[in-house]
């Protein structure tokens, strides 16, 4: 059977423009498909940054937060609060009578705000209750005076959310006196007859960094 030129022609054609409304489908496709990765790629990288800027928004506030309260402790109970080698030192005017180891009333609000402090900027970190007493006494008798005092507290914050088993009661007796000398009535005695605390592991880095910018650095009372 003979095939004529024209419909050899028009076959060809047709093969033709088949081939190129392949080829233009095919680019179509890459060309939505390569669109829609960028669109993709790009709701991603706009989606990180908002997560970013979120994620610093939020440790600003945090830190305001943490200025704030540290600011009220100094401010409203004359805490000091300084870096030493153990972690953060919190010394606040947290007393006892001569020869008592109970937690006084008045020094309840403190250590009110000390433990929401904590729980709120400090979580998970071990915090250390150093109990004093004046010279008054034999060396063991302080000593073991001292450690119901560091007791008491621990038991006191404990009462109000503080995780109980990272704190550690350590009684240091007469020694690190803030008045040498001092005990019983004599003036400044009471400032003898004290706990302060320690918070050795920190769980926020910035805390310290914010208290060292606020207080300078203290040697241990």
């Amino acid at each position: 059977m003979k095939v004529s030129t024209r419909t050899l022609t028009l076959c060809a054609v047709g093969v033709v423009s088949v081939s190129s409304l392949s080829a233009c489908a095919t680019k179509g496709y890459v060309r939505k498909t390569v669109s829609a990765e960028t669109v993709a790629r790009t709701a991603a990288i706009d989606s990180e940054r908002a997560a970013r800027v979120q994620g610093d928004e939020a440790n600003k506030a945090e830190i305001a937060s943490l200025r704030n309260d540290l600011q009220g402790l100094r401010t409203e109970f004359g805490a000091k609060i300084a870096e030493v080698s153990q972690g953060l030192q919190f010394a606040f005017p947290v007393h006892f009578a001569f020869n008592d180891a109970n937690v006084r009333t008045e020094d309840a609000a403190a250590l009110d705000r000390f433990a929401n402090v904590v729980s709120k900027h400090y979580a998970g970190a071990k915090v250390t209750v150093e109990g004093f007493a004046d010279p008054a006494g034999s060396k063991s008798y302080n000593n073991a005076l001292s450690q119901r005092r560091a007791d008491a507290v621990k038991a006191y914050v404990s009462s109000k959310g503080l995780d109980a088993s990272l704190i550690n009661a350590v009684g240091y007796g007469k020694s690190r006196q803030v008045n040498p000398g001092a005990w019983g009535d004599q003036p400044g005695a009471e400032l003898n007859r004290r706990v302060v605390f320690v918070i050795e592991t920190p769980a926020n880095p910035e805390a310290t960094k914010v208290t060292a910018s606020s207080e300078t650095t203290a040697n241990p009372q």
